[in-house]
């Protein structure tokens, strides 16, 4: 628990009002009881109204220390649970921005979402609770039980044989249930993920027509958290019917064992009637334990879930990077022997080339060669097995990488926009950019002619992940997003792949007059989208096989040829058809 006391610390006082409040109402209801049977005693057995009236002020004013306490301790319960629940969900949100794509892969993205969201509520839950009930269940327990003991010693001998039975019983529930409370969660975890899955793919989905596929897998997945859930709840219900019981058993005896006293004239009416409420008052302290612990018990793996991420180390860092301050100035690139493995599969092997800063490198080879895994060693979204890569002559793992990031423009193979104005989506390359400098790297991106036309221009709103906007119109716009940082390696994964290639020849134009000074590695399929290029990398199952200019290429490198004339053959064919 030390790693939470950071949580609690600045929220302290409330942690401690709310107990401290809760407590005043405590002693209300302890005291209250007995001020009733002093009514009942003193009061109505001698017809004294005036005793009755100046008992009854006492209690009225107890019910207002009460109603205060009350309220207060609900309150600072609240403040405490709430702001220590938002303090720690910040902190998970910004470790997990932390994460490297390799580290992302460890966890789901609806498991992530799920612990950041049900495991958290089910953490402030038990705070709340857990403040409301610290001292006031315990209190009322041990308060209650001392009032009873003081009206009748043997009569409160059943409270010593029922309240251990009954926390053994308790106990015996809540440690079946606690399992079943994580397959719960994961469950959800489950659940969350093919929501996900399906929305974000509903064009998908439609287009095939698997609708009833996706709610038979959804049902299947919904079916398994009711199931869980059930079988959770089914042990955790059993905790009422057991109380009721007890405190029913309680009850009888108390009133059979004190009926009899009363009848033989050693216990006053007054007392049995305050020790009834006593015994009540008891039981239902020992409720409010379990339902304490009920909630604990499922907050314990909602906690489990989130101390797992919490202690999670980055498997990707910068806190030993002997290069912190260094920038990325001139562009240039090296690969030095470099290996990758992706969960112990062999991606790259044996990976050496030199790229001059201001080059434009085309990479080529098929789908699954190790093209996009190359080029994200470059700004360490995964680090190297084996080997160096070098920026500017420095190991990047030297850079911090903030700098190391912020000087290398990437436009993924998957392109995303966020909800908000084109505006706004394009100053994610540059959020200082004015309107004229956001226009002018639209314009080279080929993305201005299309925005121009929206009825709000740059003020069109983009929906969440760019969906009202089509695959070719979207990759400009990542494109002149990327452009915006001005950075001085810029990878372009397969980026121009859903453009006509006209537009696409008229990017790489802009490229080449306004980016000289930028480095420039272009993953495409298509041999035109690369054929200008300064160099041309060809790949093939995770090894460089050639490098050349298109026409050395041509001239000796058969997997290039083969890849070239292909293509060639196949746009013959269409512009014959």
């Amino acid at each position: 628990m030390k790693k939470y006391i950071k949580y609690i610390k600045p929220y302290l006082i409330y942690f401690i009002l709310g107990p401290i409040f809760m407590l005043t109402e405590v002693f209300g209801e302890i005291w209250i009881p007995r001020l009733m049977s002093f009514i009942i005693n003193n009061g109505v057995a001698n017809r004294d109204v005036a005793y009755i009236f100046k008992i009854g002020g006492v209690m009225l004013c107890a019910c207002l220390v009460m109603v205060i306490g009350g309220m207060g301790g609900a309150y600072f319960a609240a403040k405490a649970s709430v702001s220590f629940s938002a303090d720690l969900r910040s902190d998970l949100f910004k470790k997990i921005q932390g994460f490297s794509f390799a580290d992302l892969d460890e966890f789901s993205t609806g498991s992530l979402v799920t612990r950041l969201t049900n495991d958290l509520q089910q953490i402030q839950n038990m705070i709340a609770m857990s403040l409301r009930m610290a001292l006031r269940a315990p209190g009322m327990l041990v308060g209650g039980f001392i009032m009873a003991l003081g009206l009748n010693s043997e009569l409160a001998m059943i409270l010593l044989i029922v309240i251990p039975l009954l926390g053994i019983s308790i106990f015996l529930i809540m440690s079946t249930a606690y399992p079943l409370f994580g397959k719960m969660q994961t469950a959800l975890d489950n659940l969350n993920n093919g929501i996900k899955e399906t929305l974000t793919n509903i064009r998908v989905v439609k287009s095939f027509v698997r609708e009833d596929h996706e709610l038979q897998k959804f049902t299947g997945l919904n079916d398994e958290l009711k199931d869980k859930t059930l079988k959770a709840m089914n042990i955790v219900i059993m905790t009422m019917p057991i109380m009721t019981v007890f405190m029913n058993i309680t009850s009888c005896a108390v009133v059979w064992f004190g009926g009899n006293r009363i009848i033989a004239g050693d216990m006053p009416v007054g007392d049995l009637t305050a020790f009834i409420t006593y015994v009540t008052q008891i039981l239902m302290s020992l409720m409010m334990v379990a339902m304490v612990i009920l909630t604990s018990s499922r907050s314990m793996a909602s906690f489990a879930r989130v101390s797992e991420l919490l202690k999670f180390e980055p498997e990707l860092n910068d806190e030993n990077a002997a290069s912190r301050d260094k920038l990325v100035e001139s562009g240039s690139i090296e690969f030095k022997n470099v290996a990758f493995a992706y969960k112990k599969t062999n991606v790259l092997k044996n990976i050496s080339f030199k790229v001059e800063p201001g080059e434009t490198i085309g990479i080529l080879g098929p789908t699954g060669c190790g093209k996009t895994s190359m080029v994200q060693l470059i700004p360490r979204l995964y680090d190297v097995t084996e080997g160096e890569v070098l920026v500017d002559g420095t190991d990047v793992r030297d850079y911090s990488l903030k700098n190391l990031r912020e000087g290398v423009g990437m436009v993924l193979q998957y392109n995303t926009l966020f909800a908000g104005t084109v505006y706004e989506n394009l100053r994610w390359g540059n959020e200082d950019a004015d309107d004229e400098e956001v226009r002018r790297f639209a314009a080279y991106a080929q993305a201005d002619g299309f925005v121009s036309e929206f009825k709000e221009g740059y003020e069109h709103m983009i929906e969440q992940g760019g969906s009202n906007v089509s695959g070719g119109q979207k990759q400009r716009l990542c494109i002149a997003r990327a452009l915006l940082k001005r950075p001085k390696i810029l990878i372009l994964d397969d980026s121009t792949s859903a453009v006509d290639t006209a537009t696409e020849r008229r990017i790489n134009e802009a490229f080449n007059s306004e980016l000289k000074g930028t480095t420039k590695l272009i993953i495409a399929q298509r041999v035109s989208s690369v054929k200008d290029a300064d160099r041309i990398i060809v790949m093939e199952d995770g090894s460089i096989v050639d490098i050349g200019t298109h026409e050395e290429l041509i001239s000796r490198c058969e997997e290039y040829k083969a890849i070239y004339y292909s293509q060639v053959d196949k746009e013959k064919e269409e512009v014959s058809a």
